[in-house]
């Protein structure tokens, strides 16, 4: 007889060897049950399967098919992951659909596609990541789409590629451009020669031929960057000693208001104050090393005051005769043959605009330009490299004033003509020509330029309740800034080519009455003075439309 051990023992072993093998049968029919068919609408060989008139991308495509294809398709998006299921994909081709959009990371999990064609459809939008993870992609054609622009670095990180196919598109060659000409000229890749259908300056030149620097991408604009809370009607900065300061007149709380730049919070900050009455100009001067602040008032009397270092603090040192100035309303400071001098604008009709100078001591009245006029303003500058005052009145045109210098007077040169009701003049130079901004309250302000024997009208600007068109310049960069009671602000950039300001932003400042730069640690500020509402800062900033 034989063990009886054994015999269990065998038995048991041949009942898991047939349990094993039934188990892994099922499990290979079951296999074969999920073997994943040819879609409906596409047409499946060994390795290829073609669709078309389908809906939507299918999820499932035998797990031996390296190539596929969409002709005539109903969908108008490649939506992300569309491919995540077919990651043996080695060519993916669209043609003749009505696709529009390729949305991010469309052909994720396509490690081994090595050829993307996308070509005669309607594709207006690529999303910048489009192509992400396409690492073995060496083809890529877009052709015959509706595409005017490419995202910036959308075929970034496809080291592989040696062909980009973009010819029969409306690629507009501006700055949104420019990414792909810098990288046209990095890259292996090479591309057939493709057209600009704009802007004008590039329309119809070859993309393959343009160069980076053909791009003028940098432009500039003022950014709100503090707001002060005080109202105030002019601003003026200066320097003295090794730092820079601000000094706005506020007329309601009767302070000249002086601020100084924080290195450390990086924002102005203040620094002193000059208390007085009705204030509407604070104009700092300084000479030999010496701050003076001339305070014009409304009621009271004007006023200098000096900054006393040692003691850290303002001092008034002089008053200004109020049978001459009564009210004031501008102060220009300016040096002729080393001498200073202030000239103050008075708008009453029993004052006088009166010149200053400084003799050592203090400050006397030099000459006194015309009594009863009205003045509103008061602007120096140099016409054929000699010295001249420009005086805008509410009662006359404004007057131009040159200087004599055997008498060291101002003599009546001329005025300008057609120019009644002017508010208030500014000048600036553009290559060496002179021009000057006239503000207008209600009407058309204007820019003019200096031909040599007289001013001439260059632009007209509608103006509303303007009080203020102040030109400022920055680099290379020319404004001029025209204030409004009754709208926005508006900021125009000088245009080189056809030698005029264009529009260039709009600001929302109250009821704005001056406007002055300041530059700090490699920096530009514009302060903006205002009547109604907070006093604000705004920075120069550039933005590189390319990016």
């Amino acid at each position: 007889m034989g063990d009886p051990g054994r015999a269990v023992g065998g038995w048991k072993g041949r009942t898991l060897l047939l349990w094993v093998a039934a188990v892994s049968f099922i499990l290979a029919d079951g296999r074969r049950v999920r073997q994943a068919r040819c879609p409906a609408g596409c047409t499946c060989t060994k390795d290829n399967a073609l669709c078309e008139n389908v809906r939507s991308v299918p999820h499932a495509f035998p797990s031996d098919v390296v190539s596929l294809s969409f002709v005539k398709s109903g969908f108008n998006e490649i939506v992300s992951g569309s491919f995540v299921h077919t990651p043996a994909l080695q060519l993916l081709l669209f043609t003749a659909n009505s696709l529009d959009l390729i949305d991010e990371d469309s052909f994720m999990g396509l490690p081994h596609l090595e050829y993307l064609f996308i070509e005669n459809n309607q594709i207006a939008s690529i999303s910048p990541h489009a192509f992400r993870g396409l690492k073995a992609l060496i083809h890529l054609s877009l052709a015959y789409n509706n595409l005017e622009t490419l995202p910036r670095d959308v075929f970034k990180g496809m080291d592989a590629l040696t062909k980009v196919d973009l010819r029969g598109n409306n690629l507009i060659c501006d700055c949104k451009l420019k990414w792909l000409v810098e990288w046209m000229h990095h890259t292996n890749a090479t591309l057939d020669q493709i057209y600009c259908s704009g802007p004008a300056v590039h329309q119809g030149k070859k993309i393959n031929d343009l160069l980076p620097h053909s791009f003028d991408c940098i432009i500039a604009e003022f950014a709100s960057y503090q707001s002060l809370k005080f109202e105030s009607i002019s601003v003026g900065a200066f320097n003295f000693g090794e730092d820079q300061f601000v000094v706005f007149a506020q007329p309601f709380a009767g302070t000249c208001s002086f601020l100084e730049w924080d290195h450390v919070e990086m924002t102005f900050r203040t620094y002193d104050t000059i208390e007085s009455t009705s204030t509407v100009v604070c104009k700092p001067m300084v000479i030999d090393d010496h701050l003076f602040v001339i305070v014009a008032q409304l009621f009271g009397g004007s006023h200098i005051y000096k900054r006393d270092t040692s003691a850290n603090r303002f001092i008034k040192i002089q008053d200004i005769d109020i049978l001459k100035i009564r009210k004031p309303n501008d102060i220009e400071t300016f040096v002729i043959d080393g001498e200073s001098f202030f000239v103050i604008a008075d708008s009453s009709k029993a004052g006088s605009t009166t010149v200053y100078k400084w003799n050592g001591n203090g400050f006397y009245s030099h000459q006194s330009l015309h009594p009863w006029f009205r003045d509103t303003d008061v602007e120096y500058l140099e016409i054929s490299g000699k010295p001249h005052l420009i005086l805008s009145s509410s009662s006359q045109r404004p007057v131009v004033y040159q200087w004599n210098r055997n008498k060291k007077q101002f003599e009546r040169r001329t005025d300008i003509p057609d120019m009644e009701d002017v508010f208030s003049v500014k000048h600036f130079q553009v290559k060496g020509e002179l021009f000057i901004c006239l503000t207008r309250f209600i009407g058309d302000s204007k820019v003019m330029r200096w031909d040599g024997a007289m001013f001439k009208e260059v632009q007209t600007f509608p103006s509303r309740g303007s009080m203020v068109f102040q030109p400022v310049s920055i680099g290379n960069w020319q404004y001029s800034i025209l204030g409004s009671d009754y709208s926005l602000t508006q900021v125009y950039q000088w245009d080189t080519e056809t030698s005029q300001f264009v529009p260039s932003q709009e600001l929302n400042i109250q009821a704005p009455r001056a406007f002055s730069l300041v530059s700090i640690d490699n920096r530009v500020f514009l302060l903006a003075s205002s009547f109604k509402g907070k006093t604000q800062i705004y920075e120069h900033i550039m933005i590189d439309l390319s990016n």
